[in-house]
């Protein structure tokens, strides 16, 4: 009964509110409604400011809100404002005070004293009793764009924690806190570990993966009891982890180029933001991953060599990287890049879109009181994210893979993108670009929560606050 009405005083409230800005009584709110009707209330925004609020709840793009899309725009405005409302009201007493304006914006790297906070209350305070109530804080932020709530960046770190393998997904944002105290090379550290753990517990899966890419088809159909049993038969139990080394090694550069191309590309994006839009993190988080890819890429050529090597081959990395460069020359090191590069695009895009759609729907349903997420929330997003992600680039991996390994044939011709595409389609049918894709999703689940558990653990080693 009390939601119901609370709900229906809320209706009122919206629709009074409607009635004041729809200035020319057209029943629609164009930018020219909003700018004379929130004028008259008091509150001035920018035209820009009133140009996101139109685009964010315009459904039917016809330049304008109805009511409809009016009361919508502002209900999921107002749970963006309570979360925010939340996490700043530090003592959990409904109201905010200058102590604790103080210490939010000490959190995130801005430093201001108690009197320019006392200046901040009075602008949004209505009774003078020098805190903010809910209702005083709602109001004066109406009708404000509210983007980037810190506390969500926070707790939805994604590409940090999760090592599926492939180090294809949009690096995380990092606050303004987390950048000024050092936090944000402990987060790449403690994720560059719990990769190095992760891919180490799951390599016999990778290198099975490996093998039915290059050698399954349909004359030799491989089954995954039969290629490790396959493996063992040929090079014991220590074979399940060949090209695992290169693999663990290559974590460390690709991430910090990854890293730091990401940071540039942004400057260079110049966005008046602090944090992206995901537009432009998947444009500058692709950029990125393509720089790093083609810096660590042939490392990528060994791994795959080293793990399709036969006992006795090759004496170590070195000693694969050598004999390569002797007998195939420096080309060979760059077999592959072009589908590897193609790959970014899908990986990245459908990843960061399903892990968003996840995060904000989750946002959207469940966070009343914190955006933290728990645990399980969190391991499904990325897993099924990841998964998605792997879905729709794994014909390009194929390929990719094919052509490193086929280079080493003696007397192999030499195989395009298309032509190889084209032989696999012809021969093998569509399910031919699917190969090895049963362990590959194995190894999914693993590697996340391998991942995740460790990568906690190396924060608190580390001393990473947990919030």
């Amino acid at each position: 009964g009390r939601s119901l009405c609370e709900a229906s005083e809320q209706d009122r409230r919206l629709r009074a509110l409607f009635q004041k800005l729809d200035v020319n009584r057209d029943g629609a709110l164009c930018i020219h409604d909003l700018a004379v009707g929130l004028g008259r209330l008091g509150l001035h925004r920018t035209e820009l400011d009133l140009l996101k609020i139109v685009k964010a709840g315009d459904k039917d793009l016809d330049g304008q809100l109805d009511f409809e899309e009016f009361v919508h725009y502002l209900q999921d405005h107002e749970k963006k404002l309570r979360l925010v409302f939340k996490s700043l009201d530090k003592k959990n007493d409904g109201r905010i005070d200058a102590q604790e304006i103080v210490q939010s914006l000490r959190d995130l790297g801005v430093k201001i004293s108690e009197q320019q906070a006392e200046k901040i209350l009075k602008s949004m305070d209505k009774n003078g009793t020098m805190t903010i109530d809910w209702n005083e804080w709602r109001d004066y932020h109406l009708l404000h764009p509210v983007e980037n709530i810190p506390e969500i960046i926070l707790y939805w770190k994604h590409s940090t924690i999760f090592d599926v393998g492939e180090n294809l997904t949009v690096p995380d944002e990092f606050t303004v806190e987390e950048r000024q105290t050092g936090m944000w090379w402990r987060h790449l550290v403690a994720g560059g570990g719990a990769g190095a753990v992760s891919r180490t517990c799951t390599a016999p899966l990778d290198r099975l993966k490996v093998l039915m890419q290059v050698h399954a088809s349909r004359s030799n159909n491989m089954c995954i009891v039969g290629g490790f049993t396959q493996m063992i038969r040929e090079g014991g139990p220590r074979s399940l982890w060949r090209g695992n080394g290169i693999n663990v090694l290559k974590i460390a550069p690709e991430s910090a180029i990854k890293f730091m191309a990401y940071e540039q590309i942004k400057r260079f994006i110049g966005t008046d933001q602090e944090m992206l839009r995901i537009h432009e993190r998947l444009l500058a988080g692709s950029l990125a991953g393509a720089i790093a890819q083609s810096s660590i890429y042939p490392m990528e050529v060994l791994k795959t060599r080293m793990a399709l090597r036969k006992t006795g081959q090759y004496s170590g990395m070195l000693d694969c990287a050598k004999n390569i460069l002797s007998k195939e020359g420096m080309a060979a090191f760059y077999k592959g890049y072009i589908p590897n590069m193609l790959g970014i695009i899908p990986y990245a895009g459908i990843d960061l879109a399903v892990y968003e759609t996840l995060k904000n729907a989750w946002l959207q349903r469940y966070a009343v009181n914190s955006a933290d997420p728990g645990v399980f929330v969190l391991l499904a997003c990325g897993t099924i994210s990841s998964t998605c992600g792997q879905l729709a680039s794994y014909p390009l991996a194929l390929v990719r893979t094919r052509m490193q390994a086929q280079a080493s044939v003696e007397g192999a011709p030499e195989v395009t993108m298309r032509g190889l595409f084209k032989h696999i389609l012809k021969t093998e049918g569509a399910f031919g670009l699917y190969r090895g894709l049963a362990p590959n999703f194995m190894k999914v689940i693993p590697a996340v929560s391998i991942s995740y558990v460790v990568y906690e653990n190396l924060k608190m080693t580390l001393g990473v606050q947990s919030r």
